[in-house]
């Protein structure tokens, strides 16, 4: 019997129909696995841990750890260094307080020690010596500690309770000078920016900063057995929220990419 056009057209598109559905449920599934790996994937992208540190560091190592901390995040890709720089005493009374951060990093073991038991066990990461900074060309002829007691010379020096004010009394006290500074500054860095400004002739400062402002100021070294050694040790801080994060950056300071950045810039092996 012979089908009417109607019924074909309907039979057709019955056979049609069935043979579609197979497809479109392979085509749904392997579209369906490819948005899974997709979503998948980039739910993988996007979950990267991300550590923001939080290290509180001496003035003086302004410009060593911008350099270090670009270092380290590039090899660190989960990693982000938040730097907050000031004297040692600042930073110490920053952490007495319980002011949130993950790594400490003084410009002398002292400091460290009024905080022991907020840290964990300091490592020394480098060394310092101080030098007299005075103004490009040395114009007053500057030669030694004994010229800084020039009651004609406006010498600037760190605050008593900086670090670097502690070494600038010790090598003056030890050469009997007597200097009367036209300013104490809370940290060394202010003292470097005073010379450099010209608003002081002379001034106290670690060989490192005067490395970095050698385009504006002139360094006269301090013999050995007249200077004073600065360690910078560095330690985690117990309260912090990425101890294991805060352990890598401060075990990664003493590693060869780091104390290589450290050297490179004036500082000395720990």
């Amino acid at each position: 019997m012979s089908l009417t056009p109607i019924r074909r057209r309907t039979a057709a598109a019955a056979l049609t129909a069935a043979l579609l559905v197979p497809l479109a449920a392979c085509s749904s599934g392997d579209d369906t696995k490819k948005d899974t790996a997709g979503s998948t994937a980039s739910g993988t992208a996007s979950a990267a841990p991300r550590v923001n540190l939080t290290v509180l560091a001496a003035a003086s190592l302004t410009d060593v750890f911008k350099t270090a901390g670009a270092a380290y995040e590039k090899s660190h890709p989960g990693t982000k260094l938040v730097f907050s720089f000031a004297g040692s005493q600042e930073l110490v009374a920053q952490v007495a307080q319980g002011s949130p951060a993950d790594v400490l990093v003084t410009a002398d073991t002292k400091s460290m020690d009024k905080v022991k038991a907020d840290t964990g066990t300091p490592a020394i990461i480098a060394k310092n010596r101080l030098v007299i900074a005075t103004g490009e060309g040395n114009p007053f002829k500057v030669d030694d500690l004994r010229d800084l007691a020039d009651t004609k010379l406006k010498v600037v020096l760190a605050a008593p309770e900086v670090p670097a004010g502690k070494y600038s009394k010790q090598i003056l006290d030890k050469q009997s000078v007597t200097v009367k500074p036209v300013s104490q500054e809370p940290n060394v860095r202010a003292v470097l920016s005073k010379v450099e400004l010209g608003e002081a002739d002379a001034g106290l400062v670690y060989r490192t900063d005067a490395e970095s402002a050698k385009d504006k100021v002139d360094a006269v070294e301090i013999p050995d057995d007249q200077n004073a050694i600065a360690k910078y040790p560095a330690a985690t801080i117990k309260e912090s929220r990425n101890a294991e994060a805060a352990a890598a950056f401060v075990a990664w300071l003493s590693s060869p990419e780091g104390q290589k950045i450290l050297q490179d810039a004036g500082f000395q092996k720990p």
